[in-house]
């Protein structure tokens, strides 16, 4: 800084010269990464990756003003914001090429997918590639942030209280998901900046192509978002801007977007290149923020030659970063396989499952009183979904009485919204909350996957054990009786094939509320399968699902089975059924043609997977049937009968048997045709018989 400069002159604008003076060197670091990237393509681009050239103006001014206690979801050309909150070249680069000490993912993921926890540093969740689908959980956290504040459990910040800043290219603006978490922003009046980066490309596809209106436009259609709407590539208004837009809702606790106009000057990635499709090229390096900067710290009275100075030791930073990186260890094989679930407390059964003098509960009860136990011992502990406020407590009455017993901001409604539903869990668990979220019925899921696939699951594992995603995701599931093929659906397999959960299926009252508490004391997510003909014992032969309520410290561990009936080899020829949900009381109905043949096997959940009960008794028995409610092809069920085949090959005295639904498309709302489709007790004897005569 010239010596001569007066106090008047010590801001530029309204910026700090030290400020301004630390945007540029983060501009010229970060656009020496990127001709340094391109120079070394060769190396560089073995793994796909994209900068920040062009952008680099509006991402120093945000990153900037973030603090420690605030959230941050920054997207893939967001390099950045990254460089201005902290993080080094180094640690960059060790994330461009995959190498063990990346410090967001260990080599799991792409350049610029960041996952921080630091103390000194905006926290930063993990995300998967940024296309819109962050805007759920992000809006998530900033639900979080809102509930402690709420309930009296966030730390006081004073004039300093933490806010959500998500970053999102224009492009993904379009994504049904964003509107998603814009309502909820809307309706919730959540402390969140939505800040997009609009460059007006998608790819190959023009603004013109893709959007009939720009973000601004679009953000008018929710009434409580204010906008603002900036040329992004000068860095003294971006600065500005945003630390009106920060302050106020650092004070007022409501939701912004700032649209900044900005170019895009290097490849959309490294696997993309301008080059190929691109005719905007000149044009666009007309708007390049860096000599934009650079002039404006020439007229406030900077030497170029301090500049230069600034820029060659950006540089030379640089490039001693990328010959260290060069040198870093590569992961070790046995890395793959670390992070794949983070470690439960729950590992025994405890407590007391039949207290004396209880009588049966209906199993929906028992979970009503499980939820009731958690929420009055944990503040943290909230519960949401469609229709489970205090007007309804839910379509079945699992949530009745909840929202009258604590309140409207710890039991509320939602949208229809699946995918905030359960992508929301992402942002709140990083918060310190604790969710338990419902889908109103398992047909109704399905706009949820992207969330639970990409979001939810692979939180734990690609943010290297940072972010566990502890939730629970409670899901109505099965036919009851006509409810047609949007009330009955089975979709169990589905799930088990998205790994990072864990999935539960009980049959019975006393199994649903030990598997709720074992779910809430666990870091994982946790998908809960409550099978709505059990809920109330009104179908004929489902009466034991109505059980005597375990006390409030009962939990089961999840991956352990139960034997519900056994079966004596001395009785001649005897069999093992592995059931869950519906199947154990088919499969007790069944039984009772058998007498003394038939043991049942009651998976409780089905991952983790109780193999060493299944396995010991099929090996005893030596003939098994495998129940589902879905249809039979390509399922869950089919998967349990391969393994059995395999591991317990030798034993066996007959194929592994299969039953399950019909295999179509749906289950009918007629009751003639739903009793034809689905399995019952007469289906399962007859295949039990048809096994013990093999």
């Amino acid at each position: 800084m010239p010596s001569a400069m007066t106090a008047k002159e010590e801001s530029i604008g309204s910026v700090p010269v030290h400020t301004v003076l630390k945007a540029f060197e983060l501009m010229c670091t970060a656009k020496a990464m990127s001709e340094l990237f391109e120079k070394n393509a060769a190396v560089t681009a073995k793994y796909v990756h994209a900068t920040s050239r062009g952008h680099e103006a509006i991402q120093i001014a945000l990153g900037l003003q973030l603090k420690p206690q605030d959230f941050l979801s920054a997207y893939y050309r967001d390099d950045s914001i990254l460089l201005s909150i902290g993080m080094t070249p180094y640690e960059l680069m060790l994330q461009l090429m995959a190498k063990a000490d990346d410090p967001f993912s260990g080599g799991r993921t792409y350049y610029s997918h960041p996952s921080l926890r630091r103390d000194d540093m905006p926290k930063i969740p993990h995300q998967s590639s940024a296309t819109g689908m962050q805007a759920i959980p992000s809006t998530g956290v900033a639900m979080g942030i809102q509930y402690l504040e709420k309930q009296g459990l966030a730390p006081d910040y004073a004039d300093g209280k933490p806010f959500m800043a998500c970053s999102l290219g224009d492009g993904s603006v379009t994504e049904g998901e964003v509107s998603e978490a814009f309502q909820m922003a809307v309706l919730k009046k959540l402390p969140i900046l939505y800040l997009v980066q609009d460059n007006e490309w998608d790819i190959s596809a023009t603004g013109k192509e893709t959007r009939a209106m720009d973000a601004v436009e679009y953000a008018k259609g929710f009434k409580g978002l204010e906008t603002r709407s900036i040329d992004g590539t000068d860095f003294m208004r971006s600065y500005q801007t945003l630390t009106e837009v920060i302050n106020i809702i650092r004070r007022e606790r409501r939701p912004f977007l700032v649209h900044a106009r900005v170019p895009l000057l290097n490849h959309h990635t490294s696997g993309v290149r301008k080059e190929w499709y691109r005719g905007d090229l000149e044009e666009a390096a007309k708007r390049d923020p860096f000599p934009r900067l650079r002039s404006q710290l020439i007229i406030a009275g900077f030497s170029g030659e301090k500049l230069n100075s600034i820029e060659q030791k950006a540089a030379e930073a640089v490039a001693a970063d990328y010959e260290k990186s060069l040198k870093a260890a590569d992961p070790k094989p046995e890395d793959l396989f670390k992070y794949d679930y983070a470690p439960t407390p729950i590992t025994e059964e405890k407590g007391v499952r039949e207290p004396k003098g209880k009588d049966k509960t209906v199993m929906v009860d028992c979970a009503l009183f499980a939820i009731q136990e958690l929420m009055e011992k944990h503040p943290e502990c909230l519960f949401y979904g469609q229709d489970v406020g205090g007007r309804l407590g839910g379509v079945f009455r699992e949530a009745a009485t909840l929202a009258q017993k604590f309140g409207d901001n710890r039991v509320f409604n939602t949208p229809i919204q699946e995918a905030f539903i359960i992508g929301s869990t992402v942002g709140m668990s990083a918060t310190g909350c604790k969710p338990i979220v419902e889908i109103q019925f398992a047909d109704y899921i399905w706009p949820g996957l992207n969330q639970l696939f990409t979001e939810v699951s692979r939180s734990y594992y690609l943010s290297n054990g940072k972010w566990p995603v502890s939730c629970i995701i409670r899901v109505p599931i099965g036919a009851y009786g006509s409810g047609g093929p949007y009330h009955s659906s089975s979709i169990e397999s589905v799930l088990t094939n998205i790994r990072g959960i864990k999935i539960a299926y009980p049959s019975t009252g006393a199994d649903l509320k030990g598997l709720l508490k074992a779910a809430y004391y666990d870091p994982n997510p946790v998908i809960m399968l409550e099978h709505k003909g059990l809920y109330w014992s009104k179908i004929k032969g489902t009466e034991d699902a109505k059980t005597v309520e375990p006390d409030a410290d009962y939990v089961i561990p999840f991956g352990k089975g139960r034997l519900v009936q056994e079966a004596d080899p001395q009785n001649g020829t005897t069999l093992s059924v592995i059931a869950y949900g519906m199947g154990v009381y088919w499969a007790k109905n069944a039984a009772k043609k058998f007498p003394g043949k038939v043991e049942i096997i009651d998976l409780r959940t089905l991952f983790p997977l109780d193999e060493e009960l299944i396995y010991s008794s099929v090996r005893k028995h030596s003939r098994c049937l495998v129940i589902t409610e879905e249809p039979v092809n390509n399922t869950f069920a089919q998967s349990v009968a391969s393994r059995i085949q395999q591991n317990c090959f030798e034993s066996l005295d007959a194929p592994v048997t299969v039953i399950g639904a019909e295999n179509l498309p749906a289950v009918p709302l007629n009751s003639v045709l739903e009793q034809v489709m689905l399995p019952n007790t007469d289906k399962v004897a007859a295949a039990i018989e048809k096994i013990l005569a093999y």
